[in-house]
């Protein structure tokens, strides 16, 4: 079959690799349908996580039709059509069985590798390094699905492929982000960035009964998506001669009663701490620029609540005296898709959430190293890339 392959730092190549097999009774193999680009590929592509290997199948956020399954599968049947969590759950474990689906003790086959830096090792996910498992991505005409009574989910006739594509990650990543944020009527939420994480963060936030969403971003086209299909009001921080004064200028001075992060470790910004974020990064000093972590962590409220969402390394200057001083709590995590995908198909079922407007890109899985280009690079206002293998 085809597939994009990671050979290195910002080397990206569709070749042909060997299909998927049925290894245990538990798996199912899907013909995949569509997948997308994420914004934490470009970590490891640009070098900032290790553990990947040359031929390394890439891709995490996906839906197909399922055309094979193994003895053990009773809840899934060929030909069914699903979305899949990109992290991968066993159901059984303790963490599972308290909705801590991307913290699973079971499917990641590789501890060690994590274990030095984390402690314990999460779940495995999809394409995503050795340290995450391992596994082979969704870029690619077929996929190996383990555990697919759990991490596989039945999509309805309703609801459209472009819709649940994005239920496999930026979706539940989004509403999750919000629902860590504990959010009551009258609620003035802000949220830095606004791709596909962040569009999905504001849309929840209004879903649970925000009152006031505001976006920060540098891109316009980015911004006006999020005025024109979330209605939130917006911050371009290239404009702006303070995001943080500016957004407690939108909130009477007390600041937003929640700030979600859906940026992470390859933040832009402004002015000399970002200059020196750069040069640390660049050294391999430090892996993470922390801007809009900052920002957030300085903009939120006294006693409000902090979300983080991007994916973090080690980051220098982290503001704890902030967080404790002001009282912020703090509730961070990969997404726990198994937990959230059935309660956001209900929502794109009654017309109450349709994430569809994100792919700007469709293509064949063959143009996928330009799709990532465009992607990274942010040409054509592009959010995501979608691959149709």
């Amino acid at each position: 079959m085809r597939a994009l392959c990671w050979n290195g730092i910002n080397d990206l190549r569709v070749e042909t690799v060997p299909d998927p097999e049925i290894v245990n009774p538990n798996d199912v193999i899907l013909k995949v349908t569509m997948t997308t680009t994420c914004g934490s590929d470009l970590h490891f592509i640009d070098g900032y996580l290790p553990t990947m290997r040359e031929g390394d199948v890439i891709g995490h956020e996906f839906m197909g039709e399922v055309v094979e399954v193994g003895r053990g599968v009773t809840k899934i049947k060929k030909g069914h059509r699903v979305v899949v969590p990109s992290f991968i759950s066993c159901g059984e474990c303790w963490y599972c069985d308290h909705d801590l689906y991307s913290l699973c003790n079971n499917t990641n086959p590789n501890p060690e590798l994590q274990e030095p830096l984390l402690g314990y090792p999460t779940a495995g996910i999809y394409g995503y390094t050795h340290a995450f498992g391992g596994y082979a991505g969704s870029h690619a005409e077929y996929i190996r699905v383990p555990h697919a009574d759990v991490d596989c989910f039945k999509v309805p006739d309703g609801v459209s492929d472009a819709q649940a594509l994005f239920l496999s990650d930026a979706a539940p990543t989004g509403y999750m982000g919000a629902d860590f944020c504990d959010i009551k009527p009258g609620d003035v939420v802000a949220v830095w960035g606004s791709g596909g994480v962040g569009l999905m963060a504001q849309q929840s936030a209004f879903l649970m009964g925000a009152e006031r969403v505001i976006a920060i971003d540098r891109f316009p086209e980015r911004l006006q998506m999020a005025r024109d299909h979330v209605d939130a009001e917006t911050i371009n921080y290239m404009e702006a001669e303070s995001v943080v004064e500016t957004l407690k200028e939108m909130t009477g001075g007390r600041g937003p009663d929640a700030c979600i992060d859906a940026v992470g470790m390859e933040a832009h910004g402004t002015g000399i701490s970002h200059a020196y974020d750069r040069i640390k990064q660049t050294l391999r000093l430090q892996t993470d620029r922390g801007e809009a972590l900052r920002q957030a962590i300085q903009a939120c409220r006294k006693g409000g609540m902090l979300s983080i969402l991007g994916v973090y390394g080690v980051m220098d200057k982290f503001p704890m005296g902030v967080i404790m001083n002001k009282g912020l709590t703090i509730r961070t995590a990969q997404q726990h898709g198994q937990k959230y995908v059935p309660r956001l198909l209900e929502h794109v079922a009654r017309g109450e959430l349709d994430p569809s407007f994100m792919a700007t890109h469709t293509m064949s899985l063959e143009d996928a190293p330009r799709g990532y280009e465009m992607f990274k690079h942010k040409q054509d206002g592009c959010v995501r890339a979608v691959f149709v293998p």
